[in-house]
C-alpha cells in the first residue's frame, strides 16, 4: 500500500520543516519583553515627500497607551498639527497601534485605523519598521520627552 505511505512521509517532512523554520525566527519570551521595554519612550519620525514635510512624535507609554503628534508643512509653507491617541502592543514581531482618537475625535466605527509594523532595532535608540500590507518602511529615533513636532 504505497499510497498512504507517501502522504504520511510528506506530512512528517512538512512537520519537521515547520518546526525547524518556526524556531529560527521566533523570539523568546525574554527577548520580546526586552524589546517591548525598549519601545517605551518618545520617538521621532520625519518624512519629506512631494514637497510635504511631516514630523511625528510618538510616545509609547508602559501602560499600553500611545500619543502621536504630527506636524505637517505643505509646499506653500502652511503648517497643520494633528493629535492622535490609542493603544499599542508588541506581539514579539510587530508593533501594533489602534487609534481611538484621530485629531481629538473618535474614528468612524466603519474605518478603525490600525498601524502594524514588523520592527527591528538597529541600535537601542533607533528602530525600523515595515508595513508588509502597504509596503511602507519607516524609521524612528528616540528623542527627549519634551521634543516638539
Amino acid at each position: 500500500m504505497p499510497g498512504p505511505v507517501l502522504p504520511a512521509r510528506c506530512a512528517a517532512m512538512l512537520l519537521a520543516a515547520g518546526l525547524l523554520l518556526g524556531g529560527c525566527d521566533a523570539p523568546s519570551a525574554g527577548e520580546a519583553q526586552d524589546t517591548e521595554q525598549k519601545l517605551h519612550g518618545t520617538w521621532l519620525r520625519e518624512s519629506n515627500e512631494a514637497a510635504i514635510r511631516a514630523r511625528r512624535i510618538l510616545v509609547l507609554r508602559p501602560d499600553g497607551v500611545f500619543q502621536e503628534t504630527v506636524r505637517i508643512v505643505d509646499a506653500a509653507g502652511k503648517a497643520t498639527t494633528q493629535n492622535h491617541e490609542g493603544t499599542w502592543i508588541y506581539d514579539g514581531t510587530n508593533l501594533k497601534r489602534k487609534y481611538t482618537l484621530m485629531n481629538g475625535e473618535p474614528p468612524s466605527r466603519l474605518n478603525l485605523p490600525f498601524a502594524t509594523f514588523e520592527i527591528r532595532f538597529e541600535t537601542r535608540n533607533e528602530f525600523v519598521g515595515v508595513d508588509h500590507i502597504h509596503g511602507n518602511r519607516i524609521r524612528y529615533e528616540r528623542v527627549a520627552a519634551d521634543t516638539q513636532p
